[in-house]
């Protein structure tokens, strides 16, 4: 990589870590994106991977007791099945219909961001199979699966400590099931991922604690708009990268 490759990927995931301090999850939905803007698809997804379980294991926050198990045994099984999909497609896939794909999926969830859309109304169980499969197809393919999960438990749990404590025993499970399924498939047993990895982990704790410290300044409208529009930029960037020659 060159100087300028390297700066831009620091910055880039200065910026995603600091936000997950913050928020508590987002890492992978803004890292993604803007390293693919100029770096494969196979290499950044494993990386972050391994950053976002590194930095699930040091946040915590797995509250056993305050963990909603029905929720999680309900959206487990289609998630794997999903998972398996999504680690498929990346390995097969060309590039420019991924990137394209990724571009949509990130321009939703920025719209979502901007306007601030969400809500209280409980949904029904149904959803869990929907959100599940994408989720974890999103996941495995992309590596930001978490938007689907968000969504589904925020209109299911309405107590905080019990949607914080359910969505990190989610993410901590679906992320076991990730890097089992890509190193069966070889992406997480290259050189270069885990060494671009041991690289950039102590950038990212770094962010994480930042961000943290950071988190009492930042009201949450505040932040859902700022990553929404950081989103925009990047989808419509990742849209004209897999549209050009």
């Amino acid at each position: 990589m060159s100087l300028e490759t390297l700066a831009a990927a620091a910055a880039i995931l200065l910026a995603a870590y600091f936000v997950r301090g913050i928020t508590g999850f987002g890492s992978g939905l803004i890292a993604v994106p803007l390293l693919a803007l100029f770096l494969p698809l196979q290499f950044v997804v494993p990386l972050v991977l391994l950053l976002d379980f590194s930095a699930s294991l040091v946040l915590g926050g797995v509250h056993f007791r305050h963990v909603q198990w029905d929720e999680v045994r309900l959206l487990m099984p289609l998630s794997l099945v999903g998972v398996a999909l999504g680690t498929r497609l990346l390995v097969d896939l060309p590039q420019a219909p991924m990137l394209f794909v990724l571009a949509l999926f990130v321009f939703a969830f920025a719209v979502r961001s901007l306007l601030n859309l969400h809500g209280d109304k409980p949904v029904s169980r149904g959803w869990a199979a929907p959100a599940s499969f994408v989720g974890g197809t999103v996941g495995g393919l992309f590596g930001t699966g978490g938007p689907p999960y968000v969504i589904y438990l925020t209109h299911r749990i309405h107590d905080k400590g019990q949607l914080r404590a359910t969505l990190s025993a989610l993410f901590f499970i679906e992320g076991l099931t990730r890097i089992v399924s890509f190193s069966i498939v070889g992406l997480l047993l290259t050189r270069e991922v885990w060494t671009a990895f041991a690289l950039t982990l102590p950038l990212a704790l770094g962010a994480l604690y930042l961000g943290g410290r950071a988190h009492a300044g930042f009201s949450r409208e505040r932040m859902t708009r700022l990553v929404g529009a950081l989103l925009l930029v990047s989808s419509v960037s990742l849209a004209m990268k897999a549209f050009s020659p």
